[in-house]
């Protein structure tokens, strides 16, 4: 006999979790790969030109974003690690919480978020370093370099930003309206 039992709400937050955990691996191999293709194929910074705004460069960025405390000691690789980890952890738990939720929006950013702080904090713990090679062109002056972790990041960001102004809390906001009317 053959029963189809459906899936029951703990089972079903469990996947989501698997899901966004997933999304975040991903995120975290496409980074490393695209990384790892860079430095075996484009030298130090060299740049291959794809079209009249974008280069393939190859840059290492020993600080944070738009190179943020790069000229520092030495220091900067270990509190950007710890940074990381911290953040890292927090999203993990933050998934975890609102696996049975199903807020898409907001485990999307987060999941984003997640990969790309786990691909950056690889480099630095391995090299002391992230690896940056997109560069964009506006006009003559050249957006500092990047790459999937830190594109993973800024649209996980968006999101997140997207989520906290037009949809988390509004199921509560109209719930707590129609039953004050």
């Amino acid at each position: 006999m053959n029963r189809h039992v459906a899936a029951g709400p703990a089972e079903l937050g469990y996947w989501r979790f698997a899901v966004w955990i997933g999304l975040a691996v991903f995120i975290l191999i496409a980074d490393q790969a695209t990384k790892w293709a860079i430095v075996k194929w484009v030298p130090l910074y060299d740049k291959v030109p794809i079209n009249d705004f974008i280069n393939l460069t190859h840059q290492q960025n020993p600080g944070a974003a738009f190179s943020l405390l790069a000229d520092a000691s030495g220091w900067q690789r270990w509190f950007f690690a710890v940074l990381a980890t911290g953040v890292s952890a927090v999203i993990s738990v933050w998934l975890w919480r609102i696996r049975s939720e199903g807020p898409l929006v907001l485990a999307a950013g987060l999941s984003l978020v997640l990969g790309g702080a786990v691909g950056n904090l690889v480099d630095r713990l391995r090299l002391g370093y992230v690896t940056d090679f997109i560069q964009v062109w506006f006009g003559s002056w050249p957006f500092p370099s990047f790459n999937v972790a830190d594109s993973a990041i800024t649209v996980g960001a968006a999101l997140l930003i997207i989520d906290s102004l037009f949809l988390s809390g509004r199921a509560d906001k109209r719930a707590t309206n129609d039953a004050s009317s």
